[in-house]
């Protein structure tokens, strides 16, 4: 948050100071908290206005801010082995390096959202990114214990489910407050937010049978995420139908890549992403944003966007030019969170290791913060009461 509001927000929804950034600046004054909520650089061409939402500056900077904080936690590529102390460091200079380019130029007005690459709530800014940044992480802070590696179940296969449900009907407030007014749009995306999820959830499990034999908790969420990250940058821009066959694809597509691919490809096999974020983010972001460019709705996306005549290649868009934008989207959001990535953990490694030490490894969250996060023993249970 002291990120956000001392110069991030400023360089991902302020005004132009390059096409990929705004100009930094606080956004923590009285005067400017509570004027009405103006995006200054999300005219296009001079032939449509700038946002400017029915509601204060507070509740702007506070909703663009969960997007950028969802989108730095994703750091479960690198659980398991990552310093605390390297990771304070990266996450300062990933929001002010990464986020705020790609919240920028898809979403400010810089030159993605002049192009007129659709990203309804997310897609590209937060779940590719955070993808593409988390697989390129994990690379560099090499795999985890081997011990580690062989037992990847959740600490708690009860509270998983209930966290994964808590975090759809939170998806809600996501694609439905998007609009920024509770309109035809915010009502469509909540709509086709729950379509698709539940769709995934259903094929993925449905895949888990055919082929394991045996349905799974865990397939279920990551089902579910993969529906909820597929969705995000359509989820009020096409028709009930799509949202049917994205979730098919959703719990499809990155099912494959997860439990088939990973296990084929050399490159995918060295690198540990401990908790799949390049597949339930990375790969099922990319569908999402390539598929919008096939669904999106002519009329829908008239409703909501300022580029005139928006619309998915099956109504006709231009030969298609709308899903090759949404590609050119794709390879600017994966090159740049790769690079940049890369190039703030090398700078940090020369500094201070990227990794905890093996013997603090062994030892877990007591050699990192001095407490046990499960202490089941007699004495624990004693000093309790």
């Amino acid at each position: 948050m002291p990120c956000w509001i001392l110069w991030a927000y400023n360089m991902s929804f302020g005004h132009r100071l390059f096409p990929l950034w705004g100009k930094p600046g606080v956004a923590v004054s009285k005067d400017f908290l509570i004027q009405q909520a103006f995006l200054p650089s999300t005219g296009y061409k001079n032939l449509t206005h700038s946002a400017q939402p029915l509601f204060p500056m507070a509740s702007m900077v506070f909703f663009q801010y969960a997007f950028a904080a969802e989108t730095v936690i994703l750091a479960g590529s690198v659980v398991c082995r990552m310093s605390y102390k390297a990771w304070m460091l990266f996450v300062p200079l990933w929001i002010t390096l990464s986020n705020t380019v790609g919240a920028f130029s898809v979403w400010g007005g810089g030159f993605l959202f002049q192009l007129g690459v659709i990203d309804y709530s997310g897609g590209y800014v937060v779940h590719m990114a955070s993808g593409f940044a988390g697989f390129t992480a994990a690379y560099w802070f090499g795999p985890r214990l081997e011990e580690d590696q062989k037992e990847s179940a959740p600490h708690n296969l009860i509270l998983a489910p209930i966290g994964v449900g808590i975090l759809w009907m939170g998806w809600s407030g996501f694609n439905g407050g998007y609009p920024f007014a509770a309109n035809v749009v915010s009502s469509r995306a909540v709509l086709n937010t729950h379509i698709c999820a539940a769709t995934s959830l259903l094929i993925r499990t449905w895949w888990d049978i055919f082929f394991l034999k045996k349905p799974s908790a865990i397939g279920a969420i990551q089902g579910t995420m993969t529906g909820l990250v597929c969705i995000a940058p359509a989820a009020g821009l096409v028709q009930g139908w799509a949202a049917l066959v994205m979730g098919i694809a959703s719990g499809t597509i990155p099912w494959y890549s997860m439990m088939c691919l990973s296990k084929k490809l050399p490159f995918l096999q060295k690198v540990d992403d401990s908790l799949g974020v390049f597949h339930s983010h990375g790969i099922a972001g990319i569908l999402g944003g390539a598929l919008t460019g096939l669904f999106a709705h002519p009329q829908l996306c008239n409703l909501f966007l300022p580029i005139p005549d928006s619309n998915g290649a099956f109504y006709g868009g231009s030969r298609g030019a709308q899903f090759v934008k949404q590609l050119v989207g794709v390879g600017f959001i994966v090159g740049w969170n790769v690079v940049i990535t890369s190039i703030i953990l090398l700078v940090i490694r020369a500094f201070i290791p990227l990794r905890m030490t093996e013997e603090g490894l062994k030892i877990g969250d007591h050699a990192a913060h001095g407490e046990t996060p499960y202490d089941l023993t007699v004495q624990a249970w004693l000093n309790s009461i």
